[in-house]
């Protein structure tokens, strides 16, 4: 049988949401059993391990004024999906290996960063990091739509969030609060409403108290308006920019991937594309595709590619430099 430490270890790990060391555990004591002579017990209980870890995470469901406010996804990205400068890959590498290591940290009293803001401007990969941290560590994605339970929920924001709070602590996942702008301005700004300072001076303490083992990400489009006491409440904060001429250049070439021809001039298409967003870019390729796809072509000519660029920084042009 289990040894007593074996069984209190068991108890432990459970209690403490920590699954690799419940199952490492638990394939000891199968082996145990089985230099015991209980062949059949220690096959029964690596069986029982191994359904278990092909059995999805337990998610508490949110309550129904706030399930369809919170957008529940189980993400298959990975590393590879994100096209960014080496320091940035670098950076959400860092997040990942603190998460997976962070029993080692914690023997020496550290805490692995799992607080992270997201600052940077629209469509450059903010909600992609969000389900790449997901994917890669599999974990249930949960995006809050901050703008939406703002105005809702108006004059109750923060029982809201207590809420979320709350589910946190039972279902370990990835928190995700886009649009973090809707609660996340200066509180000293003029127009600034007394509710909305109530709703930030509330989601500072419940950050800062927060002991659950979820991965929290905030993302905003403009810090600049973000109140300065957030930036000390994450562990990280991650500032994403336009893409440059490199990064433009992979994702075309990811993106087109078996359309896109062996030798294709693409200095042309990338002059086009500076100022476009990573998802404006990517959006351009897909439109490229298409056309080619209902034209029973299979490559995606460079002429094609331009004119698909040339149409994103159309759409933008209120915003864009005129050409």
């Amino acid at each position: 049988m289990a040894t007593a430490e074996q069984i209190k270890s068991l108890i432990r790990s459970h209690f403490n949401e920590k699954p690799e060391q419940f199952f490492t555990i638990a394939l000891q004591v199968a082996a145990h059993e089985a230099k015991q002579g209980h062949q059949s017990l220690a096959h029964e209980i690596r069986t029982l391990v191994d359904k278990a870890k092909l059995r999805p995470g337990r998610v508490i469901p949110f309550t129904p004024d706030l399930d369809h406010l919170v957008l529940t996804t189980d993400p298959k990205e990975r590393l590879g999906s994100l096209v960014q400068s080496d320091d940035m890959r670098g950076r959400i590498e860092r997040i990942l290996r603190e998460y997976r290591q962070k029993d080692k940290l914690e023997k020496y009293g550290l805490s692995h960063r799992r607080k992270i803001l997201l600052a940077g401007p629209p469509g450059t990969g903010k909600t992609l990091t969000a389900s790449v941290l997901a994917g890669e560590l599999g974990l249930p994605l949960f995006t809050i739509m901050m703008d939406k339970i703002v105005t809702k929920f108006m004059g109750e924001t923060s029982a809201k969030l207590r809420q979320i709070f709350d589910v946190m602590l039972e279902s370990r996942g990835v928190y995700f609060f886009d649009e973090f702008d809707a609660i996340g301005g200066e509180r000293s700004r003029e127009n600034d409403v007394g509710e909305m300072r109530r709703v930030l001076n509330a989601f500072l303490q419940f950050i800062e108290r927060d002991e659950s083992d979820s991965l929290i990400v905030a993302a905003t489009n403009n810090p600049r308006i973000l109140d300065q006491a957030l930036f000390r409440r994450f562990d990280d904060v991650l500032h994403y920019h336009l893409p440059e001429k490199a990064e433009i250049e992979r994702l075309i070439d990811n993106r087109l991937c078996s359309f896109r021809p062996k030798s294709m001039a693409t200095d042309a298409a990338v002059k086009i594309a500076e100022s476009l967003s990573h998802a404006e870019i990517t959006q351009a390729c897909d439109n490229a595709i298409k056309e080619t796809i209902l034209a029973d072509r299979k490559i995606v000519t460079a002429t094609l590619l331009k004119q698909m660029l040339q149409e994103r920084r159309s759409a933008y042009k209120g915003s864009l430099e005129k050409e």
